[in-house]
């Protein structure tokens, strides 16, 4: 059932290129300051002794780090500073080599190939919404940017919650899929994905005072252009700072049948500001913000029809405190808050709508507006003590969490802003967990506290529940090529409440046909209840001295009670009226139809799969295999079973690099094979092929080439594949950049 006919997403070039030249000019003014504050900084700046031994240490630690493998990187996501392979969970992480060679401009493109993870972004491909296992909107999955959770959502067809974020400001990617991840917020029944953005101690070498870099990138598939600009400066040892600017001006894309996707393009302007003071020696405070400056059009009958225009701001604050001397003492402490507002106006006059609370015909006037205003704020402290117990090394975490969102609609009658309700909702939680080490065995024992509370006009609903984690993993084998072998087992379980949306719509929907939408103060909270059993396998040397194998694979069966979806309820049954008072059937410009929709608790969703995750590195190149097989169905308290529309793509993906001229050149590719979910009639089975390429022609050149779905195969992501519309990916695109970089 559609819940408004509001079209499809993307954005009109014509009328923003004189907007588009003064960000591009803001960006170049931006990379010139840059350059001149850091210039007058190299001549200013003093290194001594103290400096020049920390930039001997930086540089030996950066050797180390580049023979690790990708799984091998620390995931800041971790509370126990654990890497994926060291994980007993499904674990992924993206480094900045990644993103790097994937050229991303979207998160879709950040997250490709990771196993069990997909991205609907419709042809909006700034707005994002995140699918972990089958699992999707209204929290399912928690999105963090630094700290600070992404709790943006508004009613619209396809994509429900969605988040906002440029790939040039993020230096990593982590991804916990499950409700293993119940340590790191209320409501993560699917997984949680924390983004981290760009420091000064990474873009700065260790004997630079000051750094800037400025980056040009052009796409052929749209026309897209990019311009990025970053600039970073060392105080002192205590206190570094970091900027960045990023441009995009991207036209409607092509899709794979050479058709152009009306509503693709997209206009982003967004910074990044960060700056890290380290207090003492054991002792660090990260400050950031991130923003960004969104513009797309809203298409319907094949031409704009509405302008969005997005504003985000996102300040975080970041501290922890660790003293070796103290092994009781790892403690963090994090607050945020993050403000989200997109307007969206009306070009042309939009009729065959009707009145939300009359269901009379009405006109929406050219400049009609609709307003979204979401403030999500947050804290979170936890520490991490290790201590010993006989033969037994115990690391105790335990902490607590507090998030509130604020959401306020507001607009013209007969628009789309009276479908998400304005509310407030609070969600916090409190959580112990150790985790228990002994020569072979690991033994991860948790439980956390969850609590709501949910407040509309005249509606106000509570909950609260505890859920446990148990993982055992054992380490069996002590010989050549099997010590690094590892098993575990896993039972876990996550609550997530209702969302404002799902609690409190109302009202007739707007467009197309006449139907009411009818709130549900009843609706139970969800319940994830997970078992998984996974294998992680770490070796080195395998064929040769300075080669490395990680492989990581994982089963899990997940089962969500109370699961909850959208319901149609034919009129005259208990709650859904027949209407009296809107047009008769077959009305000009649409119809009622005796139906109800709601929000409602099915009894559960079951979803099971399979996930797989490898990397092989050695001096020569690279190469990876990665694969997910999701399955899922709902079912109802009448017994009837039902497929579920998120579950995403089964997904193999290979990936094979190879490294010359002392790694300044790095040439591969990537394939990718995607099989259709079961139960979605509309999609197609697909297989996509990757090129790339990377030389850094001299320190401080570097050149980057990609090919993307280099046989212009014809392709929709599932998610976006419906009976009633499809929206097709991008056909071939070539793309091409350069960066510049400075420093002293």
């Amino acid at each position: 059932m559609e819940l408004a006919n509001w079209g499809r997403a993307g954005a009109s070039r014509p009328s923003r290129r004189a907007a588009g030249g003064l960000a591009a000019l803001l960006a170049g003014a931006a990379a010139t300051a840059l350059l001149a504050t850091s210039a007058h900084a190299q001549q200013a700046a003093q290194a001594g002794d103290q400096q020049a031994e920390q930039a001997k240490q930086e540089t030996d630690a950066k050797k180390d780090a580049a023979g690790a493998t990708l799984l091998d990187k620390i995931m800041l996501l971790s509370r126990t500073g654990e890497t994926a392979i060291q994980s007993l969970s499904s674990s992924s992480h993206v480094d900045q080599e990644q993103i790097d060679r994937r050229m991303a401009a979207t998160p879709n493109e950040m997250l490709f190939g990771v196993p069990g993870v997909a991205v609907q972004a419709d042809s909006r491909r700034v707005a994002s919404s995140i699918n972990i296992r089958g699992l999707q909107d209204f929290g399912r999955v928690a999105v963090i940017v630094d700290g600070a959770r992404q709790d943006f959502q508004r009613s619209d067809h396809g994509t429900q919650s969605t988040f906002y974020i440029d790939p040039e400001l993020v230096k990593s990617v982590d991804v916990i899929r499950g409700p293993v991840a119940n340590t790191y917020g209320s409501g993560a029944i699917g997984g949680v994905v924390f983004f981290d953005t760009k420091d000064a101690i990474d873009f700065l070498k260790p004997d630079e005072t000051w750094a800037a870099s400025v980056t040009g990138a052009y796409e052929t598939n749209g026309h897209g252009w990019t311009t990025s600009a970053t600039g970073a400066y060392r105080f002192n040892d205590n206190l570094d700072a970091l900027g960045n600017i990023v441009y995009r001006d991207y036209g409607d894309y092509k899709d794979g049948g050479g058709n152009r996707v009306a509503g693709s393009g997209f206009e982003v302007l967004g910074g990044l500001l960060k700056t890290t003071i380290r207090p003492s020696e054991n002792s660090e405070l990260k400050l950031g913000w991130v923003g960004a400056g969104d513009q797309w059009n809203e298409i319907s009958g094949g031409k704009p029809a509405y302008d969005l225009d997005l504003k985000q701001n996102t300040f975080t604050a970041r501290y922890n405190i660790t003293d070796d001397d103290k092994s009781w003492l790892d403690l963090h402490i994090n607050g945020s808050f993050n403000k989200t507002r997109l307007d969206q106006t009306s070009l042309v006059p939009v009729g065959g709508r009707y009145d939300p609370v009359t269901g009379l015909p009405v006109v929406l006037p050219i400049g009609s507006k609709a307003n979204y205003d979401v403030g999500t704020g947050g804290f979170d402290i936890w520490n991490t003590s290790r201590f010993e117990t006989g033969q037994f090394a115990h690391e105790l975490t335990y902490g607590g969490d507090w998030v509130s969102d604020d959401v306020d609609t507001t607009g013209t009658s007969g628009g789309d802003s009276f479908y998400t309700p304005s509310g407030k909702r609070r969600v916090s939680g409190a959580y112990i967990q150790d985790k228990l080490s002994w020569d072979w065995l690991e033994v991860i024992a948790g439980l956390r506290y969850d609590s709501y509370s949910l407040k509309g006009d005249d509606t106000e609903t509570s909950g609260d529940r505890l859920s446990p984690r148990v993982t055992v993993g054992v380490s069996p084998f002590q010989g050549p090529g099997l010590e690094g072998l590892q098993f575990y087992g896993t039972y876990a379980e996550g609550y997530r409440s209702p969302s404002l949306s799902e609690t409190l719509i109302s009202g007739l929907h707007p467009a197309g046909v006449v139907f009411p939408f009818l709130p549900n103060p009843n609706l139970r909270p969800e319940t994830g209840k997970t078992w998984e059993f996974g294998v992680n396998y770490k070796a080195d040397g395998v064929f040769r001295g300075d080669d490395a194998l990680r492989l990581k694979a994982a089963y899990f069966n997940n089962d969500v009670d109370d699961y909850i979806d959208g319901a149609s309820i034919d009129a005259g049954q208990p709650g859904c009226p027949f209407l009296t008072n809107v047009p008769p059937i077959f009305a000009p410009g649409g119809y009622y139809i005796p139906t109800c929709y709601q929000y409602q608790n099915f009894a559960n969703a079951k979803i099971r799969g399979f996930e797989f995750e490898s990397v092989y590195d050695a001096a020569w190149g690279f190469a990876g295999l990665s694969a997910s097989v999701i399955d899922g169905h709902t079912v109802s308290y009448a017994g009837e079973r039902a497929d579920l529309a998120t579950i995403p793509s089964s997904q193999v993906t290979a990936q094979l690099g190879l490294r010359f001229f002392e790694d300044r050149l790095t040439v591969g590719g990537e394939v990718q094979y995607n099989g259709k979910p079961k139960g979605n009639a509309t999609a197609e089975d697909y297989t996509l092929v990757n090129a790339f390429a990377s030389y850094k022609a001299t320190d401080n050149l570097k050149l980057d080439f990609r090919v993307d779905n280099l046989f212009d195969v014809k392709y929709a992501n599932p998610l976006n594949a419906s009976t009633t519309s499809t929206v097709y990916e991008p056909g071939v695109t070539l793309k091409l950049a350069a960066t510049m970089r400075f420093g002293g």
